[in-house]
C-alpha cells in the first residue's frame, strides 16, 4: 500500500470536504451542518491554517487540520493540531504517525518553534496514539471552554 501525504491548497476543496467527512465518522459528530464550499475555500486560503491529507493508493484515508499561532514571546510561530483522524480500516498501519512526522518536518523547515496537540484524558485511544509518537514532553492539563451560543 502506497501512502502519499499532501498539503492541500485552496483548489482542493473536494479533498477537504472528504477529510471533514472522515472527521465526522471518527469523532461521531451528529447533526453536522456541513460548511459551504465558499467557506471551505476561505478557510483553506488562510495562511494560519494547514490541512494535510493521507491517500492510500489515491484514496483519501485520513488527515489533519492545524492552526498556525503567531506568538508574542518569540518570532517563531507554533502549530496547533486541531483535528487528526484516519479511517478505521486504515488505522494501526502507521498513517497517523506519518501525518504527525510530516507536520513536524514541515514546521521545522518553516521555522516554527513547536507543534502541539491536546487530547482528552479519557480518550485513551488518542492519548495512547500520541504517546507512540516522538513527543518532547507531555503535560497534564484541564481544558476550559466558553460556549458562546445555545445559552
Amino acid at each position: 500500500m502506497e501512502i502519499e501525504i499532501i498539503k492541500l491548497t485552496t483548489e482542493e476543496i473536494d479533498d477537504f470536504s472528504d477529510l471533514i467527512k472522515i472527521f465526522q465518522v471518527a469523532f461521531e459528530w451528529e447533526n453536522l451542518s456541513f460548511p459551504k464550499r465558499t467557506h471551505l475555500k476561505k478557510v483553506l486560503s488562510s495562511t494560519n491554517f494547514l490541512v494535510f491529507v493521507a491517500k492510500a493508493d489515491k484514496k483519501l484515508v485520513g488527515g489533519f487540520t492545524a492552526y498556525v499561532l503567531d506568538r508574542y514571546d518569540t518570532e517563531k510561530p507554533s502549530a496547533y493540531v486541531y483535528d487528526i483522524a484516519v479511517l478505521p480500516d486504515f488505522q494501526r498501519k502507521g498513517i497517523g504517525r506519518l501525518l504527525i512526522k510530516t507536520l513536524n518536518e514541515y514546521c521545522e523547515k518553516s521555522g516554527f518553534s513547536e507543534v502541539f496537540v491536546q487530547a482528552e484524558a479519557h480518550d485513551f485511544e488518542a492519548v495512547n496514539f500520541y504517546q507512540t509518537t516522538p513527543i518532547s514532553h507531555e503535560l497534564d492539563v484541564k481544558h476550559f471552554t466558553y460556549s458562546l451560543y445555545g445559552k
